[in-house]
């Protein structure tokens, strides 16, 4: 198994890329905290994994809230002794037919990427005290460019993901650290999501991209546990697309 007595947090793990992700860590062996705002959804998650033999636990996170992640951590020390692995996942849509509003902005920022920043700054001092540990971070083709149908504070949140993971990478790799990011295109509609889960607009979208059909959270989940294994112990710093050739237009 590829990640066996692994500890990972995964955030955002109640559905979606979070759940497909927190279900293959635990079939590959990890010891699985299945990290969410949503209890009886996250619960479920957990609950069918312990169904199917894996391992693994819910724990209630509002990735913005510094107090919630210090509780994460804690329970997951308490609970596992270690953390080697954070999935910082969590996140919300972009689509706002507003494009201008302020409160979109601010979500999107505490959320997308404050989130990613608490979590690593939670985990981070763990792995220090190990001399290693593994953080992908989720951000976007959003990160990379522009789009008329999201928010700007969702691009520019997904783009604060793409280089603060860079900048992690680089200041905590003497630790045995390694952070990546992994930048999914056109997946199925969140429950967040308003304009990018209308049929017509995803249509156009569709269009755009060169395969043709939108990704599968499951190959999201595998690009996570490819950089979070063993495997990828010499990567670190860079961006995965997940977005059936998008970003190579």
């Amino acid at each position: 198994m590829r990640l066996q007595d692994k500890v990972a947090i995964v955030t955002g793990a109640a559905s979606g890329m979070g759940a497909a992700t927190a279900r293959l860590f635990a079939r590959e062996g990890a010891k699985v905290i299945v990290a969410d705002m949503l209890e009886a959804e996250g619960q479920a998650v957990a609950d069918s994994i312990k169904s199917n033999s894996g391992e693994a636990r819910f724990q209630r996170l509002d990735v913005s809230s510094e107090t919630d992640w210090d509780a994460a951590v804690a329970a997951t020390l308490a609970t596992y002794g270690k953390i080697d692995i954070l999935i910082n996942n969590a996140g919300v849509s972009g689509s706002d037919p507003d494009r201008l509003s302020i409160a979109t902005w601010d979500r999107q920022m505490s959320i997308n990427a404050k989130g990613v920043f608490l979590g690593m700054r939670a985990v981070i001092p763990v792995m220090q005290k190990a001399k290693s540990g593994s953080i992908v971070n989720t951000s976007s083709i959003s990160g990379v460019v522009g789009q008329t149908f999201v928010h700007m504070g969702y691009n520019a949140s997904k783009g604060a993901v793409r280089t603060m993971s860079k900048a992690a990478a680089v200041q905590f790799a003497r630790d045995g650290i390694r952070v990546n990011s992994v930048h999914p295109g056109l997946m199925p509609a969140m429950r967040t999501s308003v304009m990018s889960a209308d049929p017509t607009v995803r249509a156009a979208m569709l269009k755009a991209i060169p395969m043709r059909r939108e990704g599968k959270v499951d190959e999201v989940a595998n690009a996570n546990l490819f950089l979070a294994s063993d495997e990828a112990s010499y990567i670190t710093g860079i961006e995965v697309p997940v977005d059936g050739g998008f970003l190579a237009m």
